[in-house]
């Protein structure tokens, strides 16, 4: 498989840690957008010239979450990344929405913002409040965001709360999202390299953009 990806790039990373975790092998072609030849070669796969990008024996993958789908159904051991049951599979889908549609946005907008010496707008860490006081009574008496098993979602969600651990956003009112930040970092080989490595790349971009 080849991954057109970015570390510094938020929707690249749930792909990059699940299959961290699913012990997958993947041929990384390490991609910037913003690079007239790499974003050539990106068309030649991707009409929307998007990454993260998977070409898997010449079937191409794109989008963030269908990417996590296809690699739990193709290649999971068993169906507890991505569950058959339809209530199951539906609480996982509810999430990944749920970070697709607001938490993603408004954790990276404020790390971008961190990153570049900005101020952080109220209505910015308002949602943010909210959507961790969403993952906190997601996390009541289950162990992982959807439910008793780890599934992609939780892949999904972690990058989001993950840029709120690099703005020292405080987490300490929210002790169900603490246990499983710290449990989601045993599931995940190199995270913290990871996680470094992007944060690196990540503001370098930005101080580039800046000048």
């Amino acid at each position: 498989m080849d991954l057109y990806y970015h570390i510094r790039s938020a929707p690249c990373q749930p792909v990059a840690f699940l299959l961290k975790h699913m012990g997958l092998e993947v041929n990384h072609k390490v991609t910037s957008i913003y690079d007239p030849t790499d974003l050539e070669a990106l068309k030649k796969v991707n009409p929307q010239h998007t990454i993260p990008t998977l070409v898997d024996n010449g079937h191409v993958v794109y989008e963030s979450y269908a990417i996590l789908i296809y690699l739990a159904e193709k290649y999971g051991l068993d169906d507890s990344l991505y569950p058959k049951d339809h209530a199951k599979r539906s609480v996982v889908h509810q999430r990944l929405f749920f970070d697709s549609g607001s938490f993603q946005r408004s954790s990276l907008e404020a790390l971008n913002l961190h990153l570049g010496k900005k101020p952080i707008p109220d209505e910015n860490l308002a949602k943010i409040k909210r959507a961790v006081e969403v993952v906190e009574m997601y996390l009541t008496g289950s162990p992982y965001v959807a439910g008793q098993s780890l599934t992609i979602a939780d892949f999904s969600i972690f990058v989001s709360v993950c840029s709120l651990d690099l703005i020292n956003y405080d987490l300490t009112p929210y002790p169900n999202v603490m246990r499983w930040f710290s449990t989601m970092g045993t599931h995940i080989p190199d995270l913290e390299t990871m996680r470094t490595q992007g944060r690196v790349d990540l503001e370098a971009l930005l101080a580039s953009m800046s000048k």
